[in-house]
């Protein structure tokens, strides 16, 4: 299970550690015959605007019975449960041979801690792409308040100058 820190705060990173361990992961897999750590499913972050964010992840060949999504203690996880495909056993359900198979189902899970000012709106899945859409609630007494400057109508009297 791989658990992610979920902040709307950018982070920095260093790209080529993380592509170093990407690479180790990879050869250590290909060593044991385990699953990378990193095989999970790629996503994207996306912010709309100040208030409203969207996360695609890429789920091909994912129904939605296959996936599950849950809020526990503002932990935010996503799991793939893929169910085990038929085999050919009748004249209307032929067995199929693969030639290659580039999209694998396997069982996957992600968790995020969110901020408790995340609120999941919305998810979708819609060609392979599951979206959630959420917003960052920021409460009222945060948010920057324009204060109105009137002018005072005592001192604004036009005052005449006689010039006799």
């Amino acid at each position: 299970m791989a658990y992610r820190s979920f902040s709307l705060i950018p982070a920095w990173s260093n790209h080529l550690l993380s592509d170093r361990f990407t690479q180790m992961d990879n050869l250590f897999s290909r060593i044991t015959g385990e699953s990378p750590v990193t095989d999970a499913p790629v996503y994207n972050l996306v912010q709309k605007d100040k208030e409203h964010y969207e996360m695609t992840l890429s789920v091909p060949g994912y129904t939605q019975d296959e996936l599950d999504i849950s809020v526990l203690n503002n932990q935010l996880t996503l799991r793939g449960i893929p169910k085990p495909e038929k085999t050919g056993t009748t004249i209307d359900e032929q067995a199929v041979t693969w030639f290659h198979q580039g999209f694998k189902k396997k069982e996957f899970s992600l968790s995020f801690n969110l901020e408790n000012r995340i609120n999941i709106q919305q998810a979708r899945l819609d060609h392979g792409l599951l979206k959630l859409q959420f917003t960052y609630d920021i409460p009222e007494q945060e948010k920057p308040k324009k204060i109105e400057i009137s002018m005072d109508a005592a001192t604004h009297q036009i005052i005449e100058h006689d010039k006799n």
